[in-house]
């Protein structure tokens, strides 16, 4: 477990690379009514398209000395060439699904690629040593490999990135193929901060892992903290499936009259949901490990789930408060901000994870994320202000914080679980009372 999550973690950073921040500059054309949204497709297209097959070559043909320099095996490297080439080339097609507001569709093949992943996964590493073992002259012993679990997993993601580019296909045999040199300037302008602003989230998100292994954490320990990371997967499931809506969204309203009041507007509303979700995976934590984390020997690390969790509702509120500077063109803000973020992430990493191992990646993770929330909504005020219900905003978030650590680091309460239900109880209640007149309204409409 430590060792695959140290690879994903290199492969997130390539993966910020290879997409060049050209994905969310697509949505920023793309919604122009001063451009044609074909020329956008095929102009992000191609760029995307050569820029990849680009990294592949190169990939490959320095793949050992790749290999040599991050101590990962060679096959492993190949494999995660190919995964990344792949990606990269599905990231305008899916873009273009977001951007057409076709959610099944996106949903289907997103959802199809893991599917993939996951029973090609469960094969190798559950199913394929008891056929083999029980065949040993049969098929499946010639295609087992012992001690190769790594291997098999990235196999089953090689082969889940091909699925999904074959489907993804007819998206590069439809497009007119012409290349606007003049917009893939502007796109390249617009995108190159986030590409930035991309490497320091993955920094913030990722780097904490490489770190650990570099510090001469167990590989064991790094596991563990992996495994757990993972249970705070809601609020990043959460946050993600958001993101990936909201960010066409704010394009195409842009224009409106009423903009920033509906930029507020669904603010407030991310919190409030963001909110419960966080409250309700701290308070059933315990619960919740068992059948996501079975394996006991993972759950010394759980004490890191509530900062993790929490850190990834400010990433969120973060991604609504950093509508401001896309909307005037001002990326590079945000790759200060996100550089700030990474300092932030690093410099906490090397001094905590001495004396407190992966517990002090944990903590620089949350005080990252709440740096860049507090300084984009402050900076933000003064370029783009938005009427943000502040009162109650922070109402929410501080009655999130106090009763998560109340339901986990108070030992009496950490089993009592009829206390904890009765503060979610409470928190569901002071929402239902602060947001009772728009509840309200919302239920005489749908009488009508």
């Amino acid at each position: 477990m430590g060792e695959v999550s140290i690879i994903f973690s290199y492969l997130v950073f390539f993966n910020v690379l290879l997409s060049y921040g050209m994905e969310t500059a697509f949505f920023r054309f793309y919604n122009s009514e001063q451009n044609d949204k074909k020329n956008v497709i095929s102009t992000a297209t191609i760029s995307l398209f050569w820029s990849s097959l680009g990294f592949l070559v190169l990939g490959l043909l320095f793949r050992n000395t790749l290999a040599d320099w991050s101590d990962i095996k060679v096959e492993y490297i190949t494999y995660t060439v190919w995964i990344l080439t792949l990606d990269a080339l599905a990231i305008i097609p899916f873009s273009k699904l977001r951007a057409e507001r076709k959610p099944m569709k996106y949903a289907a093949i997103k959802i199809g690629n893991t599917t993939i992943s996951l029973v090609l996964t469960l094969f190798f590493l559950a199913i394929l040593p008891n056929l083999a073992a029980n065949n040993p002259d049969g098929f499946f012993n010639t295609i087992y490999i012992d001690n190769y679990q790594i291997g098999y997993i990235f196999i089953s993601f090689v082969a889940a990135s091909l699925a999904t580019f074959l489907v993804l296909i007819p998206n590069y045999t439809k497009i007119a193929w012409h290349f606007d040199a003049a917009l893939w300037k502007k796109m390249m302008s617009y995108g190159l901060p986030i590409l930035f602003a991309g490497i320091a989230f993955a920094i913030n998100e990722h780097f904490d892992k490489i770190l650990l292994d570099w510090m001469h954490v167990p590989l064991s320990d790094i596991g563990a903290y992996s495994a757990c990371y993972k249970i705070g997967m809601f609020m990043v499931l959460f946050r993600t499936a958001y993101t990936l809506g909201i960010e066409p969204f704010f394009f195409s309203h842009a224009a409106n009259e009423n903009a920033q009041q509906t930029y507020a507007t669904i603010t407030k509303y991310f919190v409030i949901f963001g909110s419960f979700i966080c409250l309700f995976v701290i308070v059933f934590i315990d619960l919740l490990k068992q059948p996501l984390v079975p394996d006991e020997n993972y759950w010394d690390a759980i004490q890191v789930v509530p900062l993790i969790v929490l850190a990834n509702f400010f990433l969120g509120i973060y991604t609504n408060l950093s509508v401001w500077y896309k909307l005037i063109d001002k990326t590079r803000i945000g790759a200060y901000i996100s550089i700030i973020g990474a300092a932030i992430t690093l410099i906490l990493n090397w001094l905590l994870i001495p004396s407190m191992s992966y517990y002090g990646s944990a903590i620089a993770t949350i005080a990252a994320y709440g740096s860049m929330m507090i300084i984009s909504y402050k900076w933000g005020q003064n370029h783009y202000p938005i009427p943000y219900d502040f009162n109650r905003i922070f109402s929410y978030l501080g009655l999130t914080i106090l009763f998560s650590a109340i339901a986990f680091y108070i030992p009496y309460l950490r089993e009592n679980y009829p206390v904890k239900i009765i503060l979610l109880g409470l928190f569901l209640y002071f929402i239902y009372y602060s947001e009772k007149e728009t509840l309200l309204r919302i239920i005489k409409r749908k009488a009508k």
